[in-house]
């Protein structure tokens, strides 16, 4: 798989029958190792082992309703209330983040309404915190580290 712009991880590997699978931490299994999932598992991994954000926080690949059309988020951080800290939208590599992803990832937080987003290939990340009041956001140069509230 393509070298991202995180730091290294150790991830657990295996194959079976001609296909490689990539062991998900928060789902506890084995998934197909393609190349959006190889930038998720990244982005997992950054989220816990550099900034802090502990497992029993993070959810993976839950769908939810939007005007009666069933999607699915990528990585969503939980507050401890159960309110919602972060959405991350996740891309393969050689997708460009365009505002196409914006506006996926903002119509996700129409339902969500995460205090702050995250968009990325794994080569190229964007995060924005969220202003309700004026509709709007500001982009961010990085997450905060997880604090215990």
């Amino acid at each position: 798989m393509q070298a991202l712009d995180f730091p290294a991880y150790d991830f657990r590997l295996k194959n079976s029958e001609n296909k490689s699978y990539i062991f998900d931490p928060i789902r506890k299994k084995f998934i197909l190792l393609t190349p959006e999932e190889w930038v998720r598992q990244h982005v997992l991994q950054f989220l816990m082992k550099t900034k802090g954000y502990p497992a029993s926080l993070i959810n993976v690949e839950k769908e939810i309703k939007i005007y009666d059309t069933k999607k699915r988020y990528d990585i969503v951080i939980f507050n401890s209330d159960g309110s919602i800290f972060l959405i991350v939208e996740c891309k393969r590599p050689k997708v460009a983040i365009t505002q196409t992803a914006f506006d996926q990832i903002a119509r996700y937080n129409l339902k969500l309404q995460a205090s702050l987003l995250m968009v990325t290939n794994g080569l190229h990340h964007y995060y924005c915190a969220m202003n309700f009041k004026q509709e709007r956001y500001q982009f961010l140069k990085e997450i905060p580290n997880y604090i215990i509230k």
